[in-house]
């Protein structure tokens, strides 16, 4: 196994939405650097049970415990940052479809449950607190994005809100993940198994990619150098979606003449993301592996110095 991430050997992890795409990776990465353990909390009994026959193939049983919960239970929720030292807040409601049909499920979960973790980190004195947000979140335009921008603002205010609290809180912000949980490549490899034309939203639709792998391991890499306040940006491939649909048919069905059918963007959906906003463009320091966004001119001056192991 290996250690590359020597800041969490000994210390006892959260993972949110532990058993979903991001979540359950991180999980196994984290396993891999010696917790003392790893707490998966999330909803879904069978999703846990799934995840648990797959872990424990690989790793001691008493170094990683399932909590069923939810974001949205303050009371559950601070019962799992008992003894905690590191939270990856990875939980949340991501798709733009669900959650512009259902906009109160999507404050309930994505900024009530934020701000139960917020408190809930606060109560049991956590060292670090790290959230998962989206290029979504930059000027939203639909309710997932609006939602996750207010996320990121708590998290972002968490300590002026709390200004006794040692408690360092942060963000990450990246795109779509290939091949993840509800993602557009398994609809099409569906699609294309059933002998349909491949649905897109637009043909000048563009989106930014990484892979899980790839996402997870920039997840590790920036916590250890987490100040508070920052908002991380990891450097990600911008791809044409139409394009995508195309490789995706050469790579599936070589042989057959599969269709693309444009079936118009879902509810205010952008045609192109950002990953800032001008306001952000003031106060950003650029790396090899991410942006930095700083909240204000004072924070950004302040640690100028302080990113060079980024």
């Amino acid at each position: 196994m290996t250690n590359k991430f020597k800041y969490l050997k000994n210390q006892t992890i959260l993972v949110t939405g532990g058993t979903g795409s991001i979540g359950s990776y991180l999980v196994k990465q984290i396993l891999k650097n010696q917790p003392k353990l790893v707490k998966i909390y999330a909803r879904g009994e069978y999703k846990h049970f799934q995840l648990i026959q797959e872990l424990a193939q690989k790793f001691e049983k008493d170094k990683f415990k399932n909590v069923i919960g939810d974001v949205r239970n303050s009371q559950r929720l601070n019962q799992a940052c008992q003894n905690v030292d590191i939270i990856f807040h990875t939980a949340g409601l991501k798709h733009i479809s669900f959650c512009n049909q259902n906009p109160q499920e999507a404050i309930a979960t994505n900024i009530t449950g934020a701000q139960n973790l917020i408190q809930a980190a606060v109560n049991n004195n956590v060292k670090k607190v790290f959230a998962i947000s989206t290029d979504k979140a930059v000027e939203p335009t639909t309710t997932m994005g609006a939602t996750k921008f207010v996320m990121e603002r708590l998290f972002l205010k968490a300590l002026d809100i709390n200004p006794r609290s040692k408690t360092l809180f942060s963000v990450v912000r990246f795109g779509n993940i290939i091949n993840s949980k509800g993602s557009v490549l398994p609809l099409w490899q569906k699609q294309i198994q059933n002998n349909q034309p491949i649905t897109v939203t637009d043909k000048e639709m563009k989106r930014y990619f990484m892979t899980i792998p790839k996402a997870v391991n920039g997840i590790l890499s920036i916590v250890e150098y987490m100040q508070g306040k920052e908002i991380f940006v990891l450097k990600m491939e911008e791809i044409s979606i139409y394009e995508l649909a195309q490789e995706t048919i050469n790579k599936y069905s070589p042989e057959k003449q599969v269709k693309i059918k444009i079936i118009g963007r879902r509810g205010h959906e952008k045609t192109q993301e950002k990953l800032f906003n001008p306001v952000e463009k003031k106060f950003i320091y650029e790396k090899d592996l991410c942006y930095i966004i700083l909240p204000d001119r004072k924070t950004y001056l302040e640690r100028r110095d302080k990113y060079e192991k980024v």
